[in-house]
């Protein structure tokens, strides 16, 4: 009789691997049947720690040993300072203004962890469980307006990933959180939780006194204002008040009571919601407070604080049994296993280096087509990519600032925007070379100019030329650290940017050889020189129609909330009429300074607040306050106003063309008359909706994320409506290349 894993003659060789393979499966077969009888074990019980602090003194050895304090913040009569305090009248200005600070313990804590079952998880139960700690915190706080002007900015609780001190620039609106560079990588790079007690009114706030609840952001995921609840933190009485935050790490809940010290804790949250601690901060975190002042300033003093908290033990070491009798079919197992990925990797490198010769074939057989640059020269240039130098971020990577090296003579010392593309699937290669046909082509003085490429190792590159004044939104909405000290954006250059915009969109709508629809116009794409002439940047999403074509349709919607068309959300056809309307909503936010959609609960659409004002025939009631009546002219504002409404109809036929825009804008023709209220929309247009099938392109991204099958630069708002925040704003500085992101 052979043996069972033996090769008795004319077997192939292959035989003794193939029965160990089906040996060790039999057994892991019956190994998992044995753990889908056994029930989910309940979680054990977690032993608590406290922390009390009835007061805070200097010199406490105690306080001294479990509190860590940032270098803007202290102990100072019988409290947490935050951020500095001073009781010299002359000198707030100098110590207390645009400071940050943070208090922390200096214990780092366990607050959620996988669940090892010990292979009893049902087999229903694919994924490992999450435990998550629950804690109390309570702490009475004072936050104490110093002067008759507004206080700023505000305090909060805060689950910090690491004890470092507030980064750079945390000053103002960030909260001792994040910074415009950090705020604009979004919550995947800002692992923080945090409740504000926010007392100065930002453009995402509901008002100036108000509780928060802030992921990774400053931007509150929840907000309620304090004054139903009879409270006031933004007064100049110092009155002191009581917090009491409860988090059930089981149920996956916070909630937040507030009342005035001295008095019990209420019996309703001012605050309350779901939260899911495991999907935003890191397994092990801090606690504690942070705190900001800005040009407005105020005392932010933590007067007690307790804390009680669950403790997850360290791992333990576990000793298992290895029977003899598994060891070889296992090992054996492992090398077939690794030999069969070591495979399939040398496959996957085969056909990528083939998929990059045809790349590169297409890209140096294209007409006039840039110079292919070395990877290592784009690397040195934009110091590895650091993020210090990063200008925008999208759905497609990031791009970098970054200056060309001395050796290279034909551009030596030349600052460029490199754009790095972060998927090297077929469908990143599709829209890297769809990006790079369409811009290649475009020769026009108020088009962002394409410089080269480089494609190496699966590393996606283009090389445009830099933009040194950045994007549009930068100078009319003055967001961030950096850009709120810029002047206001005066009207002439405001008017030159609306024609150079204008002539660039006019150029691809009906000066190039193809029809181009750009998908995608609003001021996070329009770059400004160093002359402040404006070009038309981020072809991501755009479209080269053939000359029987006059609209393309895919089956999302491609741009940005508040510059889509409303034929096209409904019908999902792009076509020149739905560039104009991001045109008109781009002209507004010029004349108005606001966002196409605006913070104002009662009419968030900045479109139908001008046609609220025109009806009201106060028209030249909707120009950006910021430049004074005496700061613009009245005729062209009334110009602009009354063409950009004209572009926003909601219906595509009355919508000027761009070469009556061209018209309008230099003064040959008077402006359009628009009825003083805005029209209805009405589908289907008149003469009907009519799609081909074969003109829709099948979309391979998930869900309606407003890329339009593409992998887009410049896409900084999701167009579902279900992750749309209206207090949001819709442009944020990821567009193609703005300096350096000012954030929210």
């Amino acid at each position: 009789m052979a043996p069972a894993c033996g090769g008795g003659r004319g077997r192939s060789p292959l035989s003794p691997l193939l029965a160990c393979l089906v040996a060790v499966f039999l057994l892991l077969l019956s190994a998992a049947a044995g753990r889908a009888e056994a029930q989910l074990q309940p979680l054990p019980p977690l032993a608590v720690a406290t922390y009390n602090y009835t007061s805070f003194q200097a010199g406490n050895s105690r306080e001294a040993a479990e509190l860590v304090y940032s270098k803007d913040a202290r102990v100072y009569q019988g409290a947490l300072q935050v951020t500095p305090d001073t009781g010299n009248a002359g000198t707030y200005r100098d110590i207390m203004v645009n400071k940050s600070g943070s208090v922390l313990l200096r214990r780092r804590f366990n607050l959620w962890r996988r669940v090892d079952d010990g292979g009893n998880a049902t087999a229903s139960q694919q994924a490992p469980r999450v435990q998550v700690v629950s804690f109390n915190a309570t702490f009475s706080m004072n936050v104490y307006q110093l002067t008759a002007a507004s206080p700023g900015e505000g305090l909060t609780f805060v689950i910090a990933p690491s004890r470092d001190e507030p980064p750079p620039g945390s000053y103002g609106g960030y909260l001792g959180l994040t910074n415009s560079t950090l705020e604009a990588a979004g919550p995947a790079a800002n692992r923080f939780v945090a409740v504000e007690f926010d007392t100065l009114k930002q453009s995402y706030d509901p008002d100036d006194n108000h509780v928060g609840l802030n992921i990774g952001s400053v931007v509150s995921n929840k907000t309620a204002s304090l004054a139903g609840f009879r409270i006031a933190t933004n007064e100049t009485t110092a009155t002191n008040y009581t917090v009491w935050i409860q988090y059930d790490g089981a149920a996956r809940h916070m909630s937040v009571y507030m009342d005035i010290r001295g008095r019990p804790k209420p019996p309703s949250p001012v605050l309350e919601s779901p939260l899911d601690l495991s999907l935003y901060v890191p397994e092990t975190a801090y606690l504690g407070f942070s705190a900001s002042t800005g040009t407005s300033f105020e005392l932010n003093c933590i007067l007690d604080w307790s804390l009680s908290i669950e403790i997850i033990p360290d791992k333990k070491s576990r000793t298992w049994i290895i029977i003899v009798a598994v060891v070889v079919p296992v090992s054996v197992a492992a090398v077939a296993v690794a030999a069969f990925f070591l495979t399939k990797k040398l496959r996957a490198r085969r056909s990528m280096e083939r998929r990059q010769g045809r790349l590169e074939h297409q890209l140096t057989n294209l007409p006039g087509m840039p110079r292919g640059f070395e990877y290592e020269k784009l690397r040195k240039a934009t110091r590895n990519f650091d993020e210090r130098l990063r200008l925008g971020k999208g759905g497609y990577g990031m791009v970098y600032k970054g200056v060309l090296p001395a050796d290279d003579a034909r551009s030596e010392g030349m600052s460029v925007a490199v754009k790095r593309f972060i998927r090297d699937d077929s469908r990143g290669v599709s829209d890297f070379l769809a990006e790079v046909q369409i811009i290649n082509r475009l020769r026009h003085k108020n088009i962002v100019p394409l410089i080269g490429w480089c494609y190496k190792k699966g590393q996606l590159l283009l090389v445009y030329e830099y933009m040194p004044n950045g994007s549009l939104d930068q100078h009319l909405f003055r967001r961030g650290v950096t850009d709120e000290q810029r002047p206001p954006l005066s009207w002439e250059r405001r008017y030159a940017v609306v024609v150079d915009v204008a002539a660039g969109l006019h150029y691809v709508h009906h000066e190039y050889t193809h029809m181009v629809l750009h998908r995608d116009v609003k001021a996070s794409n329009v770059l400004l020189d160093a002359s402040f002439r404006a070009r038309l940047g981020d072809f991501g999403l755009a479209r080269v129609l053939e000359h029987d074509r006059n609209s393309f349709t895919d089956l999302n919607v491609a741009g940005t909330r508040g510059f889509i068309a409303p034929e096209y959300f409904v019908g999902h056809k792009a076509s020149r009429q739905t560039d104009v309307f991001a045109f008109g909503a781009l002209v507004l936010e010029v004349v108005t300074g606001q966002y196409a959609l605006r913070a104002d609960p009662r009419c968030p659409v900045l479109a139908d607040w001008v046609w609220q004002m025109h009806g009201r025939g106060a028209l030249l009631g909707a120009v950006d306050q910021s430049l004074g009546t005496a700061g613009f002219d009245h005729d062209e504002a009334a110009r602009l106003l009354l063409l950009a409404l004209a572009c926003s109809s909601p219906n595509p036929g009355d919508r000027p063309t761009m070469p009556q825009v061209m018209q309008v804008l230099s003064k040959a023709s008077p402006p359009p008359e628009v009825p003083p209220f805005k029209p209805q929309f009405v589908w289907p247009p008149e003469g009907g909706a009519h799609f081909e099938l074969s003109d829709i392109e099948v979309s391979t991204t998930s869900g309606a994320t407003g890329n339009g099958g593409a992998s887009s630069a410049m896409a900084t708002q999701d167009t579902s409506s279900d992750s749309f925040h209206p207090h949001t704003a819709p442009n944020s500085s990821e567009g193609y290349f703005p300096a350096l992101s000012s954030g929210r």
